[in-house]
């Protein structure tokens, strides 16, 4: 077993713990300044925390644009990256000068939620409108605090392209969903093939 502590460093090429806790879903978060100047940016500490109400969080090393914005308005959007929308979603990566849109540098279309402020990237076919319930400055088991902001917000509106719902259900490979993966450049996406079923086991 290779073995280290990573108060230590890891010893490697690329830090693998990202890599191991993955593929991770993209928290794709569209957001508004308090002026209405829109940002878009892709994280990949993102996941969904809560059924009801239901919650979904990213985490941002650094106090960045979405943070900022998210404190100041107490709203966001989450979009869906699929496959079609990879080389969208990268170029809205790029570390832009405030006040400088990443819809358009990635040529993407912004349209009006219905209950918050911040807009939906258009070409993406599930967005998650939220109100931010929590955002948290992490520490260290020692209780030093970590440049790195924990950004919780409830699912307030959901918009599905119908044709990912079959019989009511959503198809989650159907999407073609972007998920990111190890080292500096690795994503995955996933297809029906990959599927296999487990049922909960009955408690004894």
């Amino acid at each position: 077993m290779y073995f280290y502590q990573p108060s230590d460093g890891h010893g490697l090429p690329h830090d693998p713990l990202n890599a191991i806790v993955g593929p991770r879903p993209i928290g794709w978060i569209a957001s508004v300044d308090a002026h209405g100047k829109r940002n878009l940016a892709p994280y990949s500490f993102f996941n969904c925390f809560n059924y009801r109400p239901p919650i979904i969080g990213f985490a941002s090393s650094g106090w960045k644009d979405s943070v900022q914005n998210i404190v100041e308005t107490r709203e966001f959007v989450w979009n869906l990256t699929t496959l079609e929308l990879a080389t969208a979603m990268n170029e809205t990566s790029a570390s832009l000068a405030h006040g400088e849109d990443e819809f358009v540098r990635a040529g993407l279309t912004p349209v009006e939620s219905r209950l918050v402020r911040a807009p939906r990237v258009a070409e993406s076919p599930v967005n998650f409108e939220c109100r931010l319930s929590q955002c948290i400055q992490l520490t260290g088991a020692d209780g030093t605090a970590v440049d790195t902001w924990l950004v919780l917000g409830e699912v307030v509106a959901v918009h599905i392209e119908e044709s990912l719902l079959e019989n009511g259900i959503y198809q989650t490979a159907k999407a073609k969903p972007v998920l990111r993966a190890g080292g500096p450049s690795a994503y995955y996406s996933i297809d029906e093939s990959q599927r296999f079923d487990l049922i909960r086991p009955d408690a004894r």
